[in-house]
């Protein structure tokens, strides 16, 4: 499976290019993470698709190939705390502007997923759906989730009995009935209505 390139990239745009992605938008637990990614265009990563499109072994395969072959890729988060204090689309640019800033190879244009970009320097072009057409995108896109996905696990050691290794922080029956039996742990986003019902 591969990024099938229904939106055809500008000529001319500068090189090096990003692409920014995130994950746990519509999470009622945990970080807003989010991923830049400068692919090297010699050697593209192989099976490379909108994250949530690929099974949990295959996001885990790409993201070592991500990583060990990429030219830059850098990972941006913001807080629980953060989310309620800004609403979840500003720290999710957030998110996006720190993982950018943070890369080693500065790009000169940046692809961004979504309606929106961040407050930034670069220049940048917002693509809806752009992490199942943008390769650079679908990286971002898989490194933010499997990397969310690992902590939400690790926090599941943390606070056991929320079922956080298998929902990751989302909106399961599973984990609404967790809320309503031990309430709200500090990782929950205590504007989301079904935390801030029991807060």
């Amino acid at each position: 499976m591969r990024v099938e390139p229904v939106w055809r990239e500008p000529t001319g745009l500068p090189a090096p290019r990003a692409g920014a992605d995130e994950a746990g938008r519509g999470c009622l637990a945990g970080d807003v993470v989010a991923a830049a990614v400068i692919l090297d265009p010699d050697a593209p990563p192989d099976g490379l698709n909108d994250s949530k499109k690929l099974t949990p072994a295959q996001r885990e395969a790409c993201f070592e190939q991500i990583v060990n072959g990429c030219l830059s890729f850098a990972i941006g988060r913001a807080s629980a705390a953060e989310i309620d204090r800004l609403n979840i689309l500003q720290a999710s640019l957030l998110a996006m502007r720190r993982s950018v800033q943070q890369l080693t190879l500065q790009p000169r244009f940046v692809y961004v997923d979504g309606n929106f970009c961040p407050d930034w320097k670069y220049p940048s072009r917002a693509v809806i759906g752009g992490d199942g057409c943008i390769p650079a995108i679908a990286a971002a896109s898989i490194l933010a989730k499997v990397t969310r996905d690992r902590e939400m696990a690790a926090l599941d050691r943390e606070y056991p009995g929320y079922g956080f290794a298998r929902h990751k922080g989302y909106p399961t029956r599973d984990h609404l009935e967790a809320l309503a039996r031990f309430g709200p742990t500090p990782i929950h986003r205590r504007t989301f209505g079904p935390v801030a019902e029991l807060v």
